[in-house]
């Protein structure tokens, strides 16, 4: 359809908040000469996976950045709350539009309503329909093992996307943008209601915004324009000693663009363009290293899409019966960051204050809560969910299982991380726990893992009463090993 012609594009957007290397966005400017930009928020639309605490408030900011990058270009993006099918059906009418294109996801329950709202336009006379990839390199379907089956282990999925590279092209910024100037009803950002004092709760999200985090960590700043910032401040730094940092949870070392990821603010394909600009598979190691964790996001969506139980039950069945302990209270324990394990503390208490958590830190609560403690994977799953700014569905439960030893690829059920000798690994210094636990901040680094260790006299020099300033550990974790494999004897 020539753009000359007077029709509207409607353009749906859910996880894919940004301009450039959206190709929905694309699409709709390069062929129509009115373009809509819808976002509807759809709670029941999510299944039992509407987005949690900590993702609505970013969401909010995502949000009223995308809002203002479209005035700089003379549009607006709309919002509408409800059933996505009603309020589509209500701006095709407002706006007498004859295209609506959005960009896919694969979540279960949203790719089942997906369908359906395709089928159902679909039978539109004159409408065109049509839906895109926005946030995949390989979209799940297009790529499989030798025997057409769905990959299970990362590493033979990861060779063949080495062996079959494919250099993703992603859109420019469409030139020009259609002005809109006559934007059919919208509701206000605050009518959304996505942040916690729009709901009547303290404002738990300012610290994640606008208080000064704790170093070595910087301010999010959620938007497209964020995550490219975000980008260039990781490719002029850490990205050059990634392989080194990356499981050094007091520095820097990692990109950070987790949250961008999962609200569409960047795409996978627009980071392998960006480092791989040549086309070709990366030859430095370090940028390598950073290009094989993104594939591993892609295998987490490649398990989710075909193993659409992924969230609630384990992917291997004998875990189905595995004795699970029910303890409300070490859950809560666990949750606030109180087990006496002092770099497990120091991570459920950062992803408190800033609504995230360094990844080598993450396997080590998960471990805790698995392992040690016996609870269930599901429960943990479902924390992180409400709690992360980067939440999304398929990493979130991939994760989880990995580390608790049931789903594809994962840790052997047996490997049970030692969260004493990990902070000596990975924190020797323990400037992460001085951080999140400021309580153990004057105790020597050869007690700072394990301050029950320490003699009365060095706790009293540190100002420390433990169960008072800190707590004892809830549990005996050489013990609880022990019970852990016990229960895995059960299974096996």
């Amino acid at each position: 359809m020539s753009a000359t012609q007077r029709d509207t594009a409607i353009v749906w957007l859910r996880r894919d908040l940004r301009l450039r290397g959206n190709p929905a966005l694309a699409h709709a400017c390069s062929q129509h000469q009115r373009v809509v930009v819808v976002f509807i928020l759809d709670a029941a639309g999510e299944g039992d996976r509407s987005p949690g605490a900590a993702s609505l408030a970013w969401l909010h900011r995502s949000l009223q950045a995308l809002d203002a990058d479209l005035r700089q270009r003379h549009s607006a993006l709309i919002l509408r709350r409800g059933d996505s099918h009603a309020q589509l059906q209500r701006l095709i009418d407002d706006c007498q539009a004859t295209a609506v294109y959005w960009n896919r996801r694969y979540e279960p329950a949203v790719r089942e309503r997906d369908a359906a709202i395709k089928q159902w336009l679909s039978d539109i006379p004159g409408l065109q329909v049509q839906s895109f990839n926005a946030s995949l390199w390989w979209e799940p379907w297009e790529i499989s093992t030798g025997q057409g089956k769905p990959y299970r282990v990362f590493t033979p999925m990861w060779k063949n996307m080495l062996e079959n590279w494919r250099a993703p092209r992603p859109e420019a910024l469409p030139q020009p943008f259609p002005a809109l100037t006559d934007a059919p009803a919208s509701l206000t950002l605050d009518e959304l209601a996505l942040r916690p004092q729009q709901r009547g709760e303290p404002a738990w999200d300012d610290g994640f915004f606008h208080a000064r985090q704790t170093a070595p960590y910087t301010l999010w700043q959620p938007g497209e324009q964020g995550a490219w910032q975000r980008l260039r401040e990781f490719g002029d730094g850490a990205l050059h000693d990634y392989k080194a940092r990356r499981d050094v949870p007091a520095s820097a070392g990692t990109s950070m663009l987790s949250p961008h990821l999962a609200w569409g603010e960047i795409s996978t394909p627009q980071l392998v363009s960006e480092l791989c600009p040549d086309g070709q598979p990366p030859a430095d190691a370090m940028i390598n290293s950073f290009v094989r964790e993104l594939a591993w996001r892609e295998f987490s969506w490649h398990l989710l899409y075909h193993f659409p139980h992924l969230p609630e039950q384990p992917l291997q069945p004998k875990f189905t019966d595995f004795p699970w302990r029910e303890d409300d209270s070490a859950l809560q324990r666990w949750q606030r960051g109180e087990t006496g394990i002092p770099i497990v503390d120091a991570g459920m208490r950062q992803l408190w204050q800033h609504g995230w958590m360094h990844n080598r830190v993450r396997m080590l609560v998960a471990s805790f809560l698995t392992k040690n403690l016996l609870l269930p994977w599901q429960a943990g799953e479902r924390w992180f969910w409400d709690t992360l700014v980067d939440a999304d569905l398929a990493n979130n439960s991939q994760g989880w299982q990995w580390t608790a030893g049931c789903g594809a690829d994962a840790a052997p059920y047996f490997r049970v991380f030692n969260p004493v000798t990990q902070g000596q690994r990975f924190d020797p210094d323990g400037d992460y726990v001085r951080c999140f636990v400021p309580a153990l901040a004057r105790l020597p680094k050869q007690y700072i893992h394990a301050p029950w260790s320490a003699s009365a006299d060095t706790l009293r020099q540190a100002g420390i009463e433990p169960g008072r300033d800190y707590p004892m550990p809830m549990v005996d974790l050489q013990r609880s090993r022990e019970r852990a494999l016990q229960a895995w004897q059960q299974i096996r």
